[in-house]
C-alpha cells in the first residue's frame, strides 16, 4: 500500500476516533435528579466543564458556584469541587456520556441519585429570570393583599434584580422582598412593615404576559400582567 495512503487514512481514522468520543467539556443543564422515588429537579440548574479542569455552576442567569473538576478515565468517576461551597462527603459520580446527553449516578444515604443532564449552548432561564422587570396589572380576580378589584389603570408590580419589589396602586407603594422557588413556579412576597402578611403566588408566562395565582387561600385569588418599559404616570 503506498505509504502517503496508508498516513492519509491513519490520519482520517484518528479525526473520526476524537470527533465520537464524547467529552463533558461544555455547557450542560440539569434536565432531571431523582433521589430515590423522588423527583428533586432544579428549576435552570447548569454547569459548565472548562478545558483547564475548571468549572462553573449555577441556576438561570444566576451563577453561584465555581471551582474544578476530574473525571478518572477507567472508571468514568467525576469529581466536583466548589471553592465557596460545601465538602462533599459522598462518593464521586458514575458517569455515563453521548456526545450531548449525561447521567450520574451515586448513593447518598441509602438511597440512589441520578442525574440527567444534556448538552446546551447558552444559560437557561429560570422562572426568577423571567419576572424581572417592570409589570402592569391588566386583569384582577378576587381580593389579596395589595390590588383590589376595582383596580386603578396604573398599578404595577415591579421585581428588582436585587430580590425586592415594589407594587404600586392608587393607595400608595408596598416595598418588599421576593424569594423563587428552585424547584416550582412560585414565588414568595414578602412585605416590609406589619400591616400585611407574606404570601405565596403560582407564576405563568405568556410570551410578555405574566398570571399570578394566589396559593395560601382557599378563594380564587389571580392577577394578570402584561409587561410594560416604562412606570405608569398618575
Amino acid at each position: 500500500m503506498n505509504k502517503n495512503y496508508l498516513l492519509v487514512l491513519l490520519g482520517i481514522t484518528f479525526l473520526f476516533s476524537c470527533e465520537n468520543n464524547p467529552t463533558i467539556e461544555g455547557l450542560w443543564i440539569v434536565k432531571s435528579v431523582t433521589v430515590g422515588e423522588e423527583e428533586m429537579t432544579p428549576n435552570g440548574r447548569w454547569m459548565r466543564f472548562n478545558s483547564d479542569f475548571t468549572q462553573e455552576s449555577g441556576n438561570g442567569w444566576f451563577q453561584h458556584s465555581t471551582g474544578e473538576w476530574s473525571l478518572e478515565p477507567d472508571n468514568h468517576e467525576l469529581t466536583v469541587i466548589n471553592e465557596n461551597g460545601l465538602d462533599d462527603l459522598n462518593e464521586p459520580f458514575k458517569v455515563k456520556m453521548s456526545n450531548n446527553e449525561m447521567i450520574w449516578e451515586r448513593m447518598e444515604e441509602g438511597l440512589i441519585v441520578i442525574v440527567k443532564l444534556e448538552r446546551i449552548i447558552q444559560l437557561p432561564t429560570t422562572s426568577g429570570d423571567k419576572l424581572l422587570g417592570l409589570w402592569k396589572l391588566n386583569e384582577s380576580v378576587g381580593t389579596d393583599n395589595y390590588f383590589s378589584t376595582s383596580m386603578g389603570t396604573n398599578d404595577y408590580l415591579f421585581f428588582r434584580w436585587d430580590k425586592r419589589f415594589v407594587i404600586g396602586t392608587e393607595n400608595g407603594k408596598v416595598h418588599g422582598v421576593y424569594n423563587v422557588h428552585g424547584h416550582k413556579p412560585e414565588v414568595e412576597l414578602i412585605p416590609y412593615g406589619e400591616q400585611f402578611e407574606r404570601d405565596f403566588w403560582k407564576i405563568d408566562f405568556d410570551e410578555n404576559t405574566l398570571k399570578l395565582k394566589l396559593l395560601n387561600t382557599d378563594s380564587i385569588v389571580s392577577r394578570n400582567f402584561i409587561r410594560i418599559h416604562q412606570f405608569p404616570q398618575n
